[in-house]
């Protein structure tokens, strides 16, 4: 699939079955400069049959669908779709369909009382490979994975790459670790990149796990 050119709208897909918030995110996604929604389905069989037609970049997915859930919706497009991105919206915070989703293919998990501007910051981030949380589903996963911590090296790693790595799993945004660490946010970026490529994953959730289960 390809990156969306910068003159170009952000493609999305919505799945969501209650009419009103269906009718929320619609309208949210339309007064948001450089985004498109291309369709929205009030169901998974549906998004299944007709996602990979319509091609969006980004695909905002409920977990709780009539039938066959969300988290399935996902695992199904994935793999007839690997380059397309997926973020989950939810009223829940449990800790089993937070993991589940990731496993099942999702870059990002966030809470549908999260706001305006995060859902939206959330949307262009994962579009760009990143994987925004809530900061509550963050904290869920360091929790999941920070049953021990050692002095352990990651190979190549940086004092400052992990110094970035440790707010990482705090669950900080970019913007936010740039501020704490006096840097800019292009920098930040550009960490996040060499991280990646070090450790030899795609998303911050990946790498938060590499970090956490060092």
């Amino acid at each position: 699939m390809d990156k969306p050119h910068p003159s170009e709208p952000l493609r999305l897909c919505l799945v969501e079955d209650h009419d009103d918030l269906r009718e929320y995110f619609g309208h949210l996604i339309a007064q948001e400069p450089g985004l498109k929604l291309l369709k929205a389905f009030p169901n998974a069989e549906a998004a299944v049959l007709e996602v990979p037609a319509v091609a969006p970049q980004v695909v905002l997915v409920d977990i709780e669908l009539p039938q066959q859930n969300g988290i399935e919706c996902v695992r199904q497009l994935k793999r007839t779709c690997p380059q397309m991105q997926f973020l989950m919206l939810t009223v829940f915070e449990d800790s089993q369909k937070i993991f589940d989703s990731l496993r099942a293919g999702a870059s990002g998990y966030l809470l549908k009382r999260s706001s305006r501007t995060q859902i939206m910051e959330a949307i262009h981030e994962v579009a760009l490979g990143g994987s925004p949380m809530s900061s509550s589903i963050a904290r869920k996963v360091v929790q999941y994975f920070n049953t021990r911590k050692t002095a352990a090296k990651l190979d190549g790693i940086t004092p400052r790459e992990e110094e970035l790595l440790d707010l990482l799993s705090q669950g900080y945004a970019n913007k936010e670790i740039a501020d704490k660490l006096g840097i800019s946010t292009e920098t930040v970026r550009r960490h996040l990149k060499n991280i990646y490529d070090k450790l030899h994953v795609h998303t911050r959730t990946e790498a938060v796990i590499k970090y956490l289960g060092r």
